[in-house]
């Protein structure tokens, strides 16, 4: 092993121009004072917006931010008090505490639903049986990346009972289905700008939509529920969910790059499309026609019965290659702070939680470093 260079689970890139072109705008951010909502942030929520098919974004502070403030916009549209009191909202089992967490947090009760085993996602097959006469509203995952067939009959099923659709589009900056962008199919889309994904801003979120009220509406709530910026009554609930200029500065950067780190990624994606098919025990996880993955995870499934934490520790140890997290170990229903939450029988999220793993993909992944994945796993499960 001591001749391979480790192949890590994730990692964030800036090439030399674009540190730069970042520390150009954090310069002019200093020197101007502008600090906070000002030209960088305004700049990165048009690009934004403009490569995701939406007419508007709101920066924000987390994904985490962007999730809740998008939640409390659609719950109440007048701005009325209450919003999500009592209220419940469907979100998958197999998602990061944030999505649920989240719905809590702006005053409504999650409600698991089971997902597709094709898409790791929801469908109208999925969340009709736990809709209910107390739900306001559907949260979908687009889970590493992949932006599923059902996202559209999704938001057609929730507009025909009169609710609204929420992409949780953390995974899916620059993803598609159909044409259409992740974040431009449902009510509104919540990005992260989180240090490993696809791109970033150090610490950061976005808000799409179409809706002229809802951008104004996020506007109001991620700056301490004021009217305006430069002053006015507090008339939300809001929080200090601002995205700095220098947080956006390096957004704004790491947006030129967005199509050919999608590139990149798309073509390790497909040397582990044509090689896992011949490695015993895992099965890929393929985007289905339509599909424009960004690959933010590469998933595979493992047979039943091959124990996952023992490939993942003779990956590492033996052939240099670090596996991230899954996407995820465990289900929401599982987790301890979600115990007292209603939840059916889910036995697809169960088993495709605890089946899965995510092999290593990067934004500048050279493909020696994909074949040292691919020889890694055909050594480990192969013997």
């Amino acid at each position: 092993m001591p001749d391979k260079r480790f192949v890590p689970p994730a990692r964030p890139t800036f090439p030399v121009d674009d540190r730069a072109a970042i520390a150009k705008l954090v310069e002019e951010s200093l020197a101007t004072g502008s600090l906070t909502l000002g030209p960088n942030t305004e700049r990165l929520e048009e690009t934004f917006a403009a490569r995701h098919q939406v007419p508007h974004a709101v920066a924000v502070s987390s994904g985490t931010a962007a999730l809740e403030i998008a939640l409390r916009a659609l719950a109440a549209p007048d701005g009325a008090a209450g919003g999500l009191a009592g209220r419940s909202v469907i979100v998958p089992a197999n998602t990061f505490f944030a999505t649920a967490a989240a719905v809590i947090h702006a005053g409504g009760v999650p409600r698991f639903a089971d997902i597709d085993p094709a898409t790791f996602a929801l469908s109208p097959a999925t969340v009709e049986p736990v809709l209910d006469d107390g739900c306001a509203g559907v949260v979908i995952v687009h889970i590493g990346g992949f932006v599923s067939p059902d996202t559209a009959a999704l938001a057609d099923l929730c507009r025909a009972r009169g609710l609204w659709l929420l992409e949780d589009a953390a995974h899916a900056h620059g993803a598609s289905f159909a044409g259409r962008a992740a974040g431009s199919i449902g009510d509104a889309g919540a990005f992260s700008f989180y240090p490993t994904k696809v791109i970033t801003s150090g610490e950061g979120g976005i808000i799409t939509t179409a809706g002229e009220r809802l951008r104004d509406e996020a506007r109001i709530y991620r700056d301490q529920g004021k009217a305006g910026f430069l002053g006015g009554d507090h008339v939300r609930l809001g929080y200090a969910w601002r995205m700095s200029e220098l947080h956006a500065a390096v957004g704004l950067v790491q947006m030129g790059r967005l199509d050919e780190f999608i590139a990149v990624r798309r073509r390790i994606a497909r040397r582990y499309d044509e090689a896992l098919p011949e490695i015993p025990g895992i099965s890929p996880v393929l985007a289905p026609e339509g599909s424009e993955p960004n690959y933010y995870k590469y998933l595979a499934v493992f047979d039943e019965g091959i124990d996952r934490l023992a490939v993942k520790k003779a990956l590492r140890e033996q052939h240099g290659v670090g596996m991230s997290g899954e996407v995820y170990a465990s289900p929401l229903h599982h987790q301890p702070i979600f115990a007292d939450l209603p939840a059916g029988p889910l036995p697809v999220s169960e088993d495709l939680c605890a089946r899965h793993v995510c092999l290593p993909v990067h934004n500048d992944m050279a493909d020696t470093e994909a074949e040292q994945v691919i020889d890694g796993l055909r050594a480990v499960l192969g013997g």
